[in-house]
C-alpha cells in the first residue's frame, strides 16, 4: 500500500464522526453525495468513463484488530476487512473500508470475500433487502487540507457490514458542477 493510502486510511479510521443534523456541510452539492442512500459507486460511474477498483487489502481480521468505533454496531466477531481505493478514469476518488462481519458473509447471494476488482455497492445494491442506517460524517483533515468522509452500516439482506468512505482531494464531490 503506497504512503498516502496508509496514512489516509489511519485518519478514517480514526476520524471524529457526527451525526448529519450536527455537521457543517460544505456545500449543499456535498451534502447531496455525503448522504446519499443508494449505491457510491454507481453514481461515482455516472461521472466517469471507467470506474475501477484497486484493492488494497481484503482479509479477515479478529476483532481486537479493530477499534472501539468501528465495533459499534457491529456484533463482536471477526470480519472481513475490505479495504480499496475507487479510481474515476485513473484518478482516485474515494478510499473505502467495510468491514463485513463472518456472519453477514454466510447465506447471501453473492461472495463479497472474492468480490477483488468489483465495486462492493454494484453488489450490495443489486440483493434482493438492502438498507443503509447510522449515516455518520467527518472533517478529516490531511496534509492535502480537510476532506470529507461518510461512515454507515449498510443491510444486506437482513446483515449488517460497516462501510467508510473517504473523499479524496480529486472526487466529484469538491466540484462545484451539480448532477
Amino acid at each position: 500500500m503506497n504512503q498516502p493510502n496508509s496514512l489516509y486510511l489511519a485518519l478514517l479510521i480514526e476520524a471524529k464522526w457526527q451525526n448529519p443534523e450536527d455537521f457543517h456541510f460544505s456545500s449543499d452539492f456535498a451534502k447531496h453525495w455525503l448522504l446519499e442512500q443508494g449505491s457510491l459507486s454507481r453514481r461515482l460511474a455516472r461521472h466517469c468513463q471507467h470506474l475501477t477498483v484497486e484493492l488494497m487489502r481484503n482479509e479477515k481480521s479478529g476483532v481486537g484488530q479493530l477499534t472501539m468505533q468501528e465495533t459499534q454496531g457491529l456484533s463482536p466477531e471477526i470480519c472481513l476487512i475490505r479495504e480499496v481505493v475507487l479510481s474515476g478514469d485513473q484518478t482516485p476518488w474515494v478510499l473505502g473500508r467495510t468491514l463485513i462481519p463472518e456472519t453477514t458473509l454466510a447465506d447471501q447471494p453473492y461472495d463479497l470475500a472474492t468480490l477483488g476488482d468489483i465495486p462492493l455497492g454494484l453488489t450490495v445494491f443489486s440483493a434482493e433487502q438492502v438498507e443503509r442506517d447510522a449515516l455518520q460524517v467527518a472533517w478529516i483533515e490531511t496534509p492535502q487540507g480537510r476532506l470529507l468522509a461518510r461512515r454507515s452500516r449498510l443491510w444486506m439482506n437482513h446483515k449488517p457490514m460497516l462501510v467508510a468512505e473517504l473523499f479524496l482531494p480529486d472526487a466529484p464531490i469538491y466540484s462545484r458542477e451539480s448532477v
